[in-house]
């Protein structure tokens, strides 16, 4: 029987306030990382424009579209097609009055397979997303790909092992997370990219599975603030080895293969999920 593999690719770069640059820049990335085999490439989180949200401003209310018609989505469609890869590609997203920072899944095909929208919403000093963003209301999900089932969270979802716990309940093989993360305005000397990273390692060792990590770089000013996005994108194995690493400023691609039905073995020989506790998780819950 052959074995089922899987390479993936995260993508990591700056961008600028310009979308067709930005665009165009992911995908030349996008080609890159399909020339070295990758078959699920990801983009980071609201590659569309800067990371808006570290202040609040209307005006970027008009930068939001819906998710069918939304400029990096058709460009996407288009280009996963050609290449024949799939590309999970974030989006800030208009649904009527309601607006939400969300995830289009386009599959090798070039078609739209669903929305997943951010659940988890921050809320601080550099990253005021409460103010452009209602919780998603998809719940969490899993995507059958032509190359593998996938889950995709959005950025500050990865810190919580609920949402990859959900993804794999719902059969994920792979989990990707897009993200916008840097420095804090509040302490510049703050540096969480070793805490960033260790979350995603913990979700990769206690769910065994491959971890995909695509973070900006680059200094950003949104009218006066500033945001220096420190890049270390990453890819984890199913213990949590981090196999492939961005540095700070590092521009380009990440890629890595990985053998499912492998990983599907090893996932039962530990029996995270056959120990699970169900019942009483629930009597725990206040």
């Amino acid at each position: 029987m052959a074995k089922r593999l899987i390479t993936v690719a995260a993508l990591q770069t700056s961008y600028s306030g310009d979308m067709a640059a930005n665009i165009a820049k992911t995908e030349r990335l996008v080609r890159d990382a399909a020339s070295q085999g990758a078959q699920v490439i990801l983009p980071s989180e609201l590659f569309q424009g800067i990371y808006f949200c570290t202040r609040q401003d209307p005006k970027w209310f008009a930068t939001a579209y819906p998710a069918a018609t939304h400029p990096c989505v058709v460009a996407m469609e288009r280009l996963a097609k050609d290449l024949g890869v799939v590309i999970p590609v974030s989006i800030f997203e208009k649904d009527g009055p309601r607006y939400y920072n969300s995830i289009a899944i386009i599959d090798a095909d070039g078609r739209n397979l669903g929305i997943y929208r951010k659940s988890h919403i921050p809320d601080g000093p550099g990253y005021q997303e409460k103010y452009y963003f209602r919780p998603g209301d998809t719940g969490f999900k899993a995507w059958d790909t032509a190359f593998g089932r996938i889950g995709v969270g959005i950025c500050w979802d990865q810190w919580y092992p609920e949402c990859a716990r959900a993804m794999m309940l719902a059969g994920a093989e792979v989990l990707f997370y897009p993200t916008a993360i840097g420095s804090e305005p509040y302490d510049t000397s703050l540096e969480t990219h070793v805490q960033w990273q260790r979350a995603m390692q913990g979700h990769a060792v206690s769910n065994a599975v491959p971890i995909v990590a695509a973070n900006r770089i680059g200094l950003e000013i949104n009218d006066g603030t500033e945001q220096q996005f420190y890049g270390h994108s990453f890819i984890t194995n199913h213990r949590g080895d981090l196999v492939q690493e961005a540095g700070a400023s590092d521009d380009g691609v990440l890629v890595a293969r990985f053998d499912l039905d492998d990983i599907a073995a090893y996932r039962a020989d530990w029996g995270f999920f056959r120990d699970r506790r169900t019942d009483l998780y629930v009597k725990s819950i206040i």
